[in-house]
């Protein structure tokens, strides 16, 4: 009996070592996939720029360009996950997410002008090779500084970032008419936009599940669009944004002259920049790494595992 006894103990007591080192080893691995953000700001021209930056600066950098309405939380998954093998910098543009919101007197909210600002951001942290990860506004943002710094630009990512005619979908009629004629009654149609039920729209629209998405990024954009002057400087953004379709011949040129790795990551089902828009890279980058996704304008939100996981094979493959 006593003998049993003997056993039976060692068995328990071998039971909870093994219990104890499999905690051990899970701690462990969440450890290494939980990593540190921090949340800092830079002064660029006298505009305090904020970024959120994670991972070791030694590794191969990514900046992440953020889109309307949205600001670098958009990205939170992405820094989270991929930081503890890359070096990731997601600025908030002026006017949007914890940067500061000077008035339209002292900035100039054109997409000019924000890209300048981005690139002075990138060469006042002496951030000199890099992929860009864009998505909406990121593309004009990140085609500008492409364009002026393609030595520098190690890779593409582009997740619903639209750089063709063809890829403008039905949501621009009515900025459409804001270009043929900027008025009092072509502004009204686009306030909608940025009531608390059609930032919701923008988030959830083409989604499978809205249940999917988290509320706070509604929250949070309604929060920095109910600040004064926030609706008249973005109708602004919205009004300069036929600009960038007047360049857009040349950043294809870009990508036909330079074929930089290019990883697409789309949300099928975006109202703004639907499926076509993703297609239409094919005209001129011959190596793609094609991937659709059955969501909305925010893939990101919905799969944001799938294109992280696709990122990180993209960068293992680039040339730095």
């Amino acid at each position: 009996m006593k003998h049993q006894l003997v056993l039976l103990s060692l068995f328990l007591f071998f039971i909870s070592c093994e219990k104890r080192s499999s905690k051990e080893k899970v701690t462990h691995t969440i450890n290494k996939t939980v990593s540190k953000v921090e949340y800092k700001k830079i002064n660029i021209n006298g505009v305090n720029v904020a970024y959120r930056e994670a991972g070791n600066s030694k590794n191969p950098t990514i900046v992440l360009l953020h889109g309307f309405p949205s600001s670098s939380h958009q990205y939170r998954k992405v820094l989270n996950q991929l930081s503890n093998n890359y070096h990731l910098i997601a600025p908030d543009y002026p006017g949007f997410g914890n940067s500061d919101f000077p008035s339209a007197k002292e900035f100039d909210y054109t997409f000019d002008n924000l890209a300048a600002t981005i690139d002075l951001f990138l060469n006042k942290l002496q951030i000199n090779s890099y992929a860009l990860m864009i998505q909406d506004y990121g593309a004009p943002v990140g085609f500008r500084i492409a364009t002026v710094n393609p030595e520098k630009v190690t890779g593409i990512i582009s997740q619903n970032g639209n750089i063709y005619e063809e890829g403008l979908g039905a949501a621009w009629k009515d900025v459409r008419a804001l270009w043929t004629n900027r008025n009092e009654e072509t502004e009204k149609a686009l306030l909608p936009v940025f009531s608390l039920k059609g930032l919701e729209w923008q988030y959830t629209h083409g989604t499978r599940n809205p249940e999917n998405i988290n509320p706070d990024c509604w929250n949070l954009d309604y929060l920095k669009l109910s600040r004064p002057n926030a609706h008249s400087v973005n109708l602004d953004l919205f009004y300069d944004y036929q600009n960038n379709l007047k360049l857009y011949p040349k950043w294809q040129q870009y990508l036909k002259e330079n074929q930089p790795p290019l990883l697409i990551v789309w949300g099928k089902n975006d109202a703004f920049f639907p499926e076509s828009g993703a297609e239409a890279y094919k005209k001129d980058v011959k190596n793609i790494d094609y991937n659709i996704y059955n969501t909305g304008h925010f893939a990101l939100e919905e799969n944001g595992n799938e294109i992280i996981q696709k990122i990180r094979i993209f960068m293992k493959r680039i040339k730095i």
